[in-house]
């Protein structure tokens, strides 16, 4: 019983020691495929559609139109949003035929109506501009930064849905395509300050582990633009954990970055 007693004490010791002595442990992805995401999202401040959109691995637009929001997908603090998608086609409702007025008979005179002047409603000022649907092929991808690969692409589970390039703290980190900015902030656990560029309609990049943030949603940047400084944003060490999504599902930043 006594030895017992003094195994626990140990180990409770050395898991102590652990997590206090050597720094904070890397930060894993959220995303998980394979896990099934629940009903309904409800939208907190600083949320986008980009942001809920990339952390349950969905297609922008498919989650867009199963809630049946249209460009620029404004959403508000406390909306209730169904998390699933659909390629179903909204149509727009029919416009009524013209119909021909036949020429009255009457001679009496008729005094037309003045106009009622609508009540005028306030309209939220779009906050994401939109850009071309098709993505500029002639256009190449480029590193977010310069540093060595010091993690990769994990294919399988919800280990790794990106890459990690090794950085020094404050260093600029570029746009790896030209694009908007979807999402800016640090709502999304896991990635610290990050950011989200939309390039088309099916091409979505992203920038975890950010020192500092220095573009906001809506902004349009070019490619090799500086859009944020290095970070840690408690991982081991300065890095930028970099993701492509293509139609909403992660792919290995490797296939469309030039070989060094």
């Amino acid at each position: 019983m006594l030895r017992y007693f003094f195994g626990i004490i140990t180990l409770v010791l050395s898991v102590t020691a652990c997590t206090t002595s050597g720094g904070s442990a890397p930060v894993s992805d959220r995303y998980n495929p394979s896990e099934r995401p629940p009903p309904y999202y409800v939208v907190s401040a600083g949320d986008t559609l980009f942001s809920i959109a990339w952390r349950y691995g969905f297609n922008v637009k498919g989650l867009a139109t199963a809630n049946k929001l249209a460009p620029p997908y404004t959403i508000y603090p406390g909306q209730a949003l169904v998390l699933q998608e659909s390629t179903r086609v909204i149509a727009a409702a029919a416009k009524p035929a013209p119909t021909k007025n036949k020429p009255s008979t009457s001679k009496a005179r008729v005094t037309p109506s003045k106009p009622v002047a609508a009540a005028k409603v306030p309209i939220p000022k779009p906050a994401i501009k939109s850009i071309p649907a098709v993505l500029d092929s002639s256009e190449a991808w480029r590193w977010p930064i310069s540093g060595p690969l010091v993690r990769s692409f994990v294919a399988t589970g919800q280990e790794h849905k990106g890459i990690d390039i090794k950085g020094k703290m404050g260093e600029p980190v570029r746009a790896a395509k030209a694009g908007v900015v979807v999402y800016s902030g640090s709502g999304l656990v896991g990635y610290g300050n990050l950011l989200i560029l939309k390039h088309s309609d099916r091409y979505l990049s992203a920038y975890g582990h950010n020192r500092r943030l220095l573009v906001k949603e809506g902004d349009s940047v070019k490619a090799g633009a500086v859009i944020a400084e290095l970070g840690d944003s408690g991982t081991d060490s300065p890095k930028v954990h970099f993701e492509v999504r293509i139609d909403g599902k992660p792919v290995d930043p490797l296939r469309l970055l030039p070989r060094r």
